[in-house]
């Protein structure tokens, strides 16, 4: 096959859903040359509408970055007009295709996922495995959820990590078959009322599962006159009329001359109103240590941290403790011991590359390049900030001898655009080389897979936020979708640097320590996402703004957004999910919840029974936390959970 024919093969399926950073570990019947290479798990939908599951080797995906700026680089898959990464056509398109592994939905019996939910095994003969992939970057969670919208599934009795593909209800086809075969609604004007409901692609409510329990006992207990049929179409006009109508607030119509198509709108209910706390002082903080100095009562401080952020007096102790430097249960006497280790480890690693000669460094090319960038960003980065201005700028130097000081710490990750932002505030607020350095450490732990070179890491949450969106804010995230932006690319650099460039330093610090704490859920910067755009929506939708204005408005929103409006939306935007109705599976994965039919613990239960209740009235909110026992105490207007007495009379 000539190359240029390559550019005419036509697309052949659509991808549903993609994963990148996935190993393959074994494959019967595939080449030794094949193992350990690393590729893409796509769930896909075929030109005849059947669906399977495909993996795509890493050769077949291209990287889009050498037009873009590097902060604004993205992943792209190729899979039907491939191109290799060096940007040459396949010239071999069949030979390269035959590499791909697929499997067929319709031919998958059972899957399993192992080695904490990083690795998936599939299954289409009893007893043997056919392939074993590994997911390297995150876990395989958010796979399964996605394919279990398309395969029914049920747990084996004997492996909860083993999964077996099941056929569709038997109930279920026996009621079909029933709609089928008895005359209900024979000549009966109900038929185009049955044919509307029984189309529905979402859900319905609980008002027309309700008409449809009450159909099913029509057909399995009705009485056995004439012939086992009885004429039930009043009654079932009746409950269909009232299950529509109860429906038709939740409902869109598109007619033409030749059909009317009703679909279902799931609504979320109201959204909660939740004010900030006051930060944690200096009293409070002491009065939750012992009299050596170990934090007592850890989850007490995350709670009153969520709620209203630190004094700023405190924030260069707390910081050490939200961002793992010092561990909560030490004493004062073992910080020091453990300040002292540090020290001289910092300065044993900031050794290495001080003491590099100029012909080292000719003959170390990726330590150099790696040196060129930091000295780049550093002379860059808040330039307008008194502490980092001037031209022989002190401060500057020491940001640059903790960044290169990170390369050797970490020469696998090495120093990437966007790190200079991440330590700005961290020096601006302790003011100490070897304090920075290891708190820079930590916060590069929580964020590290922002700065993979594949991206995977950031295109990963880049899809979480497309979905949150669509789920809290669908009119917008539909929106979005007609003007090309549905990527989320917009955002990107939100989530590179956690908002760094969005918030004045004030006002970053605020953010950040509210989102170390871990609360209320996974992926809360996320929320922080999604509260922004749905506070921008009116304006997006009504200037009909399309990809250029999108990514304008929300450039210019750059230090022009209140951080206490957003964090309370966010958190209302997480109560109004917790509370919807029609929350599924992949939602809660993102927020890091239990899946619907997922065994959990008593202690996990009770930490997310008020949640899954449903609704947060008015100003009674419960407070995070894991170890709610001692009783509930008004704070701020709010109710909160205490996990301790100390913590309640502090807080009274």
């Amino acid at each position: 096959m000539s190359s240029s024919s390559v550019e005419d093969i036509p697309d052949q399926c659509k991808d549903l859903f993609t994963q990148d950073g996935v190993l393959l570990k074994a494959c019967i019947g595939r080449p030794v040359t094949d193992l350990n290479s690393i590729g893409m798990l796509c769930i896909v939908q075929n030109v005849d509408n059947t669906k399977c599951i495909e993996w795509r080797p890493n050769d077949l995906i291209t990287i889009d970055s050498d037009t873009q700026d590097q902060e604004w680089a993205v992943v792209n898959t190729i899979g039907r007009r491939q191109r290799t990464l060096s940007g040459n056509i396949t010239s071999d398109y069949a030979t390269a295709r035959a590499r791909i592994i697929r499997i067929p939905l319709e031919d998958l019996k059972t899957f399993r996922v192992t080695r904490n939910n990083q690795q998936m095994q599939f299954s289409t003969k009893p007893g043997v495995w056919q392939s074993t992939f590994y997911f390297q970057h995150g876990n395989a969670e958010i796979f399964v959820a996605y394919l279990k919208n398309h395969v029914k599934t049920a747990k084996t009795r004997h492996d909860r990590n083993t999964y077996v593909v099941v056929e569709p209800n038997v109930e279920s086809q026996v009621l079909n078959k029933s709609f089928a075969e008895l005359d209900i609604f024979t000549e009966n004007t109900t038929d185009v009322v049955w044919n509307l409901v029984s189309n529905f692609k979402q859900r319905p409510y609980e008002t027309t599962m309700e008409a449809f329990s009450k159909l099913t006992d029509i057909v399995y207990y009705g009485n056995e006159a004439t012939n086992g049929k009885r004429d039930v179409s009043e009654e079932v006009a009746d409950l269909l009329t009232k299950s529509m109508s109860a429906l038709e607030d939740a409902t869109s119509v598109t007619r033409n001359d030749e059909y009317e198509v009703i679909s279902v709108k799931p609504t979320l209910p109201p959204r909660p109103s939740i004010p900030r706390g006051t930060p944690l002082s200096a009293e409070k903080w002491e009065g939750l240590q012992d009299t050596e100095g170990r934090v007592t009562e850890v989850e007490g401080v995350k709670q009153l941290i969520f709620r209203g952020g630190v004094a700023h007096s405190i924030r260069q102790t707390v910081w050490k403790y939200l961002l793992d430097y010092y561990p909560w249960h030490m004493t004062h006497a073992q910080l020091r011991v453990l300040h002292k280790k540090k020290t001289e480890e910092y300065f044993s690693m900031k050794l290495q590359w001080r003491s590099m000669t100029e012909g080292q460094e000719s003959r170390f090319t990726e330590y150099r390049d790696r040196k060129s960038l930091v000295e780049k960003d550093v002379n860059r980065t808040d330039r307008t900030h008194p502490f980092f201005a001037g031209d022989d700028n002190p401060n500057l130097v020491v940001l640059s001898d903790i960044l290169m000081t990170y390369v050797m710490y970490n020469f696998d990750l090495g120093y990437v655009q966007g790190m200079s932002d991440i330590l700005a505030p961290l020096l601006l607020l302790l003011g100490n080389e070897v304090d920075s350095f290891w708190c820079f450490v930590g916060f590069m732990e929580k964020i590290a897979s922002n700065f993979d070179m594949d991206q995977a890491g950031m295109k990963h949450q880049l899809l979480q936020l497309q979905q949150l969106l669509t789920f809290a804010s669908p009119e917008l995230a539909r929106h979005l979708a007609a003007k090309d932006s549905g990527n989320m690319y917009f955002c990107f650099r939100w989530l590179l640097v956690w908002f760094k460039r969005e918030f004045s330093h004030r006002d970053i610090m605020r953010l950040w320590e509210v989102l170390w704490t871990g609360l209320p859920c996974n992926n809360f910067h996320l929320l922080i996402c999604v509260a922004i755009l749905d506070a921008e929506k009116d304006s997006l939708i009504s200037r009909d703004c399309g990809f250029t204005e999108i990514l304008k408005h929300v450039n210019d929103l750059s230090m022009c957004l209140d951080v206490d409006r957003i964090l309370s939306s966010a958190e209302g935007i997480y109560h109004q999910i917790l509370s919807a109705p029609h929350l599924t599976d992949q939602i809660r994965v993102i927020l890091g919840l239990p899946t619907v039919g997922t065994s959990t613990s008593s202690e996990e239960v009770a930490s997310t029974s008020q949640a899954d209740n449903g609704t947060v009235e008015d100003s009674d909110h419960s407070l995070y936390g894991k170890d709610m026992e001692e009783g509930t105490l008004k704070y701020d207007g709010i109710e909160i959970y205490i996990v301790s007495k100390t913590v309640w009379a502090l807080l009274s």
